[in-house]
């Protein structure tokens, strides 16, 4: 970076960029089942999340490689642009279908904005200064963590849940703002060919896998289908394509190369796995709080302001010791606190005090905040300066793959589940005609009979109980990956000198 760079600003610029995202996230979550209430379409509620984070997986990888390219900047200008385009948009929408494709284009604009943050962090600072500022950044997530729910069940509660979007303009602006005036870099501008066929070879492969969880089981889309067998085909063909495009592109999209090093691998598989552990409890506890326990959406969001809290605090020690007592042992101590968290999380039930959720997204977010942050900072410790920005970019891209997946493959279980406590617990096979209205919190409930339901959050509860279920296993094989992380002083002893 440039001597005449303000770093103090462009740091400040960093920060509001990850308010941006980490609100978007904590948001929307509360507001969903509102959302779909008003737009219709609860079969589709997946798809919001599906969509984003696969857009925002796609890009990101491609981001890193131009930030490399073209400089931190100017890539990160055109995400937060894209970003706020999507927004106002998703703002605007008038039908769950439109609402999908612009949370695809704001996922697009995402994809930019996470991975270049932490490059030009890494760019600026090095070493311990690098895991201090990791745990700094953190606590960003703890701000947005308290504005979001506050914000969000606020327009949910008292306005428009579109609100929820169009607020991230204002703070968009200020970021790039704060970017343009403070940031100077000065890099080697080199020939350059942006894989483009892998991104698409990526995106038509991960987007047939999500289309078969997504609508397997459904009528018309048997598991044993053919149009499931069809698309699982598509998936595995294009996912080998995938692979032999990325080993001879001369600037693949997903360096290969960078998985050969145990510390990116690992880092990464963890990442994707605690990732998918995440977006469950953004997504399905919201579900519990307000459609079984009948709170507003503002208590909602609440509920996942424990995570926001911890999650910084955990992230902020563990930057401070990781260089004293090891990164491997902070990151093992975050995996079992999340072990921990989900198994309580697996045992809710109806009569489930809604303190212990409390107490469980505490324990959850500190567990994320021991085990991620060290990821960052090893693998940037990792590479040269020209690879920095890929290989952020890969974890970035497994973080957002991992909530992609786990969106996708929790969402099948849910639906599923749900379809076999409908046969169980009403006697004709079938739900009530307005079994999705009872699902959704606010609906007109008096004239419904209490048995009838009863027997509707129970079928929830029991569903939402085996998803709990599935994540808790997720956490178990998290905590056997971060065991495979090289020792802290391996890792240092080969860091790359800059």
């Amino acid at each position: 970076m440039n001597h005449r760079t303000n770093r103090r600003m462009v740091t400040a610029a960093m920060m509001v960029a990850i308010l941006l995202v980490a609100i978007d996230v904590t948001v929307v979550s509360t507001a969903m089942p509102t959302i779909v209430s008003d737009l219709s379409g609860i079969n589709l509620l997946s798809w919001v999340f599906a969509i984003y984070t696969l857009t925002t997986s796609v890009t990101t990888p491609i981001y890193g490689k131009l930030a490399d390219l073209y400089g931190r900047k100017t890539i990160f200008s055109i995400g937060v642009v894209l970003f706020l385009l999507g927004s106002i948009l998703s703002g605007a929408s008038q039908t769950m279908m439109q609402l999908i494709w612009f949370r695809a284009l704001q996922g697009i604009g995402a994809g930019a904005v996470m991975p270049i943050t932490f490059t030009i962090i890494g760019d600026l600072f090095s070493g311990e200064e690098r895991a201090k500022m990791q745990g700094l950044f953190s606590s960003v997530w703890g701000i947005a963590g308290i504005l979001g729910p506050l914000v969000g069940g606020f327009f949910v509660d008292y306005g428009s849940w579109r609100w929820i979007f169009y607020i991230n303009v204002p703070i968009g602006i200020i970021s790039l703002v704060l970017v343009w005036f403070n940031l100077h870099e000065s890099f080697e501008r080199r020939s350059h060919k942006v894989d483009f066929l892998g991104a698409a070879l990526f995106t038509v492969s991960i987007s047939s896998l999500l289309y078969a969880l997504l609508n397997g089981g459904k009528p018309n889309f048997a598991w044993t289908s053919v149009n499931i067998l069809g698309l699982f085909a598509i998936t595995v063909v294009g996912l080998i394509l995938f692979v032999v495009v990325e080993l001879k592109a001369k600037e693949p999209m997903l360096p290969l190369t960078l998985f050969k090093m145990r510390i990116i691998a690992v880092s990464n598989v963890a990442s994707f796995l605690a990732s998918a552990v995440l977006i469950a409890s953004n997504v399905y506890l919201p579900m519990w709080i307000q459609s079984i326990l009948g709170h507003s959406a503002t208590s909602s969001g609440l509920t996942l302001m424990p995570m926001s809290i911890g999650w910084p605090i955990a992230a902020t020690i563990g930057g401070r010791l990781m260089y004293k007592v090891g990164s491997k042992s902070i990151s093992v101590l975050g995996g079992i606190l999340i072990v921990a968290g989900c198994v309580w999380l697996s045992f809710v039930g109806l009569h489930t005090p809604y303190w212990y959720l409390v107490v469980i997204m505490v324990v959850i977010g500190l567990g994320m905040g021991f085990s991620m942050t060290p990821f960052t900072v090893l693998i940037q410790a990792s590479v040269p300066w020209r690879l920095r920005g890929s290989a952020t970019a890969s974890n970035t891209f497994m973080r957002s793959l991992g909530q992609t997946m786990g969106v996708a493959i929790y969402g099948t279980w849910f639906n599923n589940a749900v379809t076999q406590h409908v046969k169980t617990q009403f006697a004709s096979g079938q739900p009530p005609k307005n079994f999705s209205k009872l699902l959704t919190p606010g609906a007109a409930i008096d004239h419904v009979p209490k048995e009838v339901l009863t027997a509707v959050h129970t079928v929830l509860s029991q569903s939402l109980h085996t998803v709990f279920v599935v994540v808790m296993a997720t956490s178990v094989i998290t905590l056997l990956s971060i065991l495979f992380l090289p020792l802290h002083k391996t890792v240092m002893q080969h860091q790359v000198t800059e």
